[in-house]
């Protein structure tokens, strides 16, 4: 089928989720609940007709866990996709589960390079961020592009995951990095995708001025806000022995860190994604590379994004340039 012809279908929804940290059974934590079972699988977690496995069959992941701003070391575990982290991080703490607004690994700080999505190395230690201070902000769109970078939580919040320096955006001093987006003009944006925020935020009429709602995550008195966030890089996706992956749909599993081809893959993928969607997602990267790594032409790789992420709408020009990113990765060019 040429390429182009006949596409848009149904897609599977993807998210960028969150991550957590494996620790040692039978460690006392004070004042933190222990909070049991193994690595649950949610509602339509499985294949149609294949029964889930059996409770004891299942691996039983205990991850370590504070909040960014400082708490104790609660415990989590029982968990497949980020809504469930969430729910356990909420549990562990005693707070609603949408106060969290994303997790980084292995820093408590608001490190955009230590945000990861969908995987968690078995050996991280993960810090959720929360809601902090609520603002308004007044925004003069004087050029087509405002220099934002949008993330989301695969939870119903986008964020802002990097400010171009010498943007419109960079000039508003009271807008950083990791301030999640409430509303544009008014419009809601919880349950928003981040493809969806950055369309809203591209729209917009040049020359026109338009009402950012903003929170931005509670934070620790030696937390530093980066202005611009980390130059794009490879990122380490877990240190130990391997990864768990948290997906939308199906059982959390455990596999093994990505090879060099993989990393590799991912970084020019999610570069591609921010220059033509003025999106970051390394979760999105890493499907998009595990769907094309064994294709034959770009035609297939078209109809294999199609039948699992058609809601993107990808332009043609965008995959083809997809495809030869994971092409060149294959071959070890830079």
């Amino acid at each position: 089928m040429p390429l182009g012809l006949g596409r848009r279908k149904k897609a599977s929804p993807l998210v960028e989720n969150e991550e957590a940290e494996p620790i040692r059974a039978g460690l006392n934590i004070s004042g933190v609940d222990r909070l049991d079972g193994g690595v649950s699988v949610g509602e339509g977690a499985t294949q149609e007709g294949l029964p889930p496995p059996p409770t004891n069959m299942r691996p039983r992941l205990i991850f370590h866990t504070q909040l960014a701003h400082g708490s104790p070391t609660g415990r989590i575990e029982g968990f497949s996709n980020v809504r469930e982290l969430y729910a356990k991080i909420g549990e562990a703490f005693g707070i609603p589960p949408t106060e969290v607004m994303f997790c980084t690994l292995n820093t408590h700080k608001v490190d955009m390079d230590k945000l990861l999505g969908g995987q968690i190395g078995l050996e991280d230690f993960i810090f959720a961020h929360t809601k902090g201070q609520r603002k308004e902000v007044e925004v003069f769109k004087g050029e087509d592009a405002l220099g934002l970078t949008i993330t989301d939580n695969g939870a119903g919040y986008a964020f802002i995951k990097r400010i171009r320096e010498g943007s419109v955006i960079h000039q508003i001093q009271v807008i950083n990095v990791g301030d999640m987006i409430e509303s544009i003009n008014g419009q809601i944006l919880i349950g928003c995708r981040h493809y969806e925020v950055a369309k809203m935020l591209k729209e917009l009429p040049k020359g026109k001025t338009f009402v950012l709602k903003l929170v931005e995550p509670l934070k620790a008195f030696d937390m530093i806000s980066q202005r611009s966030g980390s130059k794009s890089g490879s990122v380490q996706l877990g240190t130990g022995r391997g990864t768990l992956r948290l997906r939308s749909k199906g059982p959390a599993t455990v596999e093994e860190l990505p090879s060099a081809f993989e990393e590799k893959a991912i970084e020019k993928v999610d570069d591609l994604l921010e220059s033509y969607m003025g999106i970051r997602d390394s979760e999105l990267a890493a499907t998009m590379v595990e769907l094309g790594k064994d294709k034959m032409n770009p035609d297939e790789f078209a109809e294999a994004l199609d039948e699992t992420l058609g809601d993107f709408a990808f332009p043609d020009e965008f995959v083809f340039d997809v495809w030869g990113a994971i092409g060149d990765a294959k071959v070890g060019r830079v």
